[in-house]
């Protein structure tokens, strides 16, 4: 009797999680190209502060509104173009972007938009790579649930996580050495342009893996194509298992268009709660400013991109790999509350040693302090770890699993739309509230650490009171556990 096939599903997971590495990629590759975007885009216009940090912080996050709309679409494409395809669409859009955000005059300066004037086209390709990224952020994982089998479908979808921190961790390090050994000039005029176009390298392979995987099983039984279903989960699963699970995801793709209410509104908004909660704990305004934030206590602009590299970049590696390890043993709730715990004590601690002026813009500051600026570095990197073997992968793995077939693709193209709205309402204030000289005198760059500290308490009591746990249960299984939990 045919076994389950864990080459080809793995195969397969790692092509989808190229997505990943795509959303991963283009989150750090920001980072080392903010400093360029003010001195090219928003400081030729000679604006007030207040104006310029809003300027600026829209130029470096504008590309979240495309992710908003890029995942409120995922769900129309998923349902009627596929999985596959939709992630193909994206692989595209990201390659268009990737070379158009690096080089936003190489069309349009023919028309008089060069230097600061070419900012809307700028601001129109990071807009197409946000749109790529949104839907690559929900197909990916959606593609990877619907390939794996129950036992170790938890771990598969961790492997999103891997790709997008391999993706971070991938680009500080092109960053550290496209400008390593070079002068400041050189970043703010060439080296920023070489870092964004990069990014078309995954894309493109991304684009190659897209042409060659299958559909999934569930989108072709949702389109009546049963006997293409059949053959693929006989080869990834065998005959028996085969049959079994075409039949399950028949009974549970009865009603095609189900209202997205159909199970109460708890597990709509849950999904949608705890995608807001994933980045109101902080964690872009630390990936997209990192090497602002180690200058800030005090590392040269060259050591900043390399501890951004090695801080961020390996502290997200190594724990996600934790959660992969312990995703099937310990369960999503347990690391969800635990994380949240950890990067609450984290960010209060960094608030208050800003607060106290123990680091500040230009270093540590005060007698006694030059272990300070280790302390806050400790306190980021405690923080990475808790984000990255709880609610960086966890959230993926829940989002995945959570939603009942017959609503899977509505709901989830809505919970990943507000996940991206909050992380551009994160990443949009964090310059202006750690810009802001008011705030600055009375908290000394500490505010807006507080604040992502409450949001991670928050995030933690959350977990406890609201969000089920889905370990070892099938995916047609959780339209009985939100029936029960109906409100």
């Amino acid at each position: 009797m045919a076994k389950t096939n864990y080459a080809l599903i793995t195969g397969l997971t790692v092509a989808a999680t190229l997505g990943g590495l795509l959303f991963g990629y283009d989150t750090a590759v920001i980072s080392g190209a903010t400093d360029a975007i003010k001195v090219n885009f928003v400081d030729p216009w000679h604006l007030s502060e207040g104006w310029a940090n809003l300027l600026h912080g829209f130029a470096v996050s504008c590309a979240l509104l495309g992710c908003v709309i890029g995942a409120l679409a995922a769900g129309p494409i998923s349902t009627n173009i596929g999985r596959k395809w939709g992630l193909l669409i994206a692989g595209v859009l990201f390659f268009i972007s990737s070379v158009g955000a690096g080089y936003p005059e190489m069309i349009w300066s023919f028309f008089g938009a060069a230097h600061e004037k070419a900012l809307p086209f700028f601001i129109m390709y990071r807009l197409f790579g946000g749109m790529a990224i949104g839907m690559a952020s929900m197909l990916a994982p959606m593609y990877i649930s619907e390939m794996a089998p129950t036992n170790i479908r938890g771990m598969l979808l961790t492997f999103e996580q891997i790709a997008i921190v391999v993706g971070i961790n991938l680009v500080y390090f092109v960053n550290f050495f496209i400008q390593s050994g070079r002068s400041h000039d050189f970043l703010m005029h060439e080296g920023w342009r070489f870092m964004l176009a990069s990014a078309a390298i995954p894309a493109t392979l991304l684009i190659v893996c897209m042409l060659i995987v299958p559909e999934t099983p569930r989108f072709l039984v949702l389109k009546d194509r049963n006997n293409e279903a059949l053959a693929l989960l006989k080869r990834l699963f065998g005959s028996e298992e085969a049959e079994r699970t075409l039949g399950e995801i028949k009974e549970t793709l009865v009603e095609h268009t189900r209202p997205l209410f159909s199970y109460g509104w708890l597990v709509v908004i849950v999904g949608i709660v705890i995608s807001v909660f994933q980045q109101a704990v902080g964690i872009n305004a630390v990936l997209y400013f990192a090497p602002h934030m180690f200058e800030n206590m005090g590392a040269s602009p060259n050591d900043a991109f390399l501890q951004s590299a090695w801080f961020v970049g390996v502290s997200m590696t190594l724990f996600t790999l934790v959660a992969t390890f312990t995703v099937e043993r310990i369960g999503r709730k347990p690391l969800l509350f635990w994380g949240a715990v950890v990067m609450a004590v984290a960010m209060v601690t960094l608030g208050c040693l800003f607060n106290w002026h123990l680091v500040s813009a230009t270093g540590p500051t005060g007698a006694g302090s030059g272990g300070s600026s280790y302390v806050a570095i400790a306190a980021v990197v405690v923080y990475i770890i808790g984000f990255s073997f709880s609610w960086g992968p966890i959230v993926w793995v829940l989002l995945a699993e959570m939603y009942p077939n017959s609503i899977k693709g509505q709901a989830m193209s809505i919970a990943v739309a507000a996940q991206w709205i909050a992380n551009f309402i994160v990443s949009q204030t964090f310059p202006m509230l750690d810009g802001s000289s008011a705030l600055n005198h009375a908290f000394n760059h500490g505010f807006a650490y507080w604040l992502y500290g409450a949001g991670a308490a928050l995030a933690a009591w959350f977990v406890l009171r609201y969000v089920p746990e889905t370990k070892g249960r099938s995916l047609e299984d959780m339209e009985q556990v939100w029936h029960r939990k109906k409100v």
